[in-house]
């Protein structure tokens, strides 16, 4: 089973891709017209508020101790698969 520090440290990572993802998805709605503006912002608002969850999730996991470590990493699993769904969503 992974321990708690790998866990974070890939984490921390994909949160770092996502994040750079996230600011080319931003520099490209700028550019948009008007009308794909407006939908894209909402995309991105949307993913804006999700890494923000999971940046949450993962300071709560990483300032866990071994026994709420488990639980924890249930919630980071979760907020995980929503922006991964959310970045494909936006992708089609």
């Amino acid at each position: 089973m992974e321990n708690n520090e790998g866990h974070v440290g890939k984490r921390e990572a994909q949160l770092k891709r996502w994040g750079a993802k996230l600011d080319r998805l931003v520099a490209k709605a700028e550019k948009a017209g008007a009308d794909a503006k407006v939908e894209e912002r909402k995309c991105i608002d949307d993913l804006k508020a999700k890494v923000q969850t999971a940046h949450s999730k993962l300071a709560e996991l990483k300032a866990a101790g071994g026994e709420k470590w488990g639980v924890l990493k249930t919630g980071v699993e979760s907020a995980w698969s929503e922006l991964e769904a959310a970045f494909k969503k936006l992708k089609n």
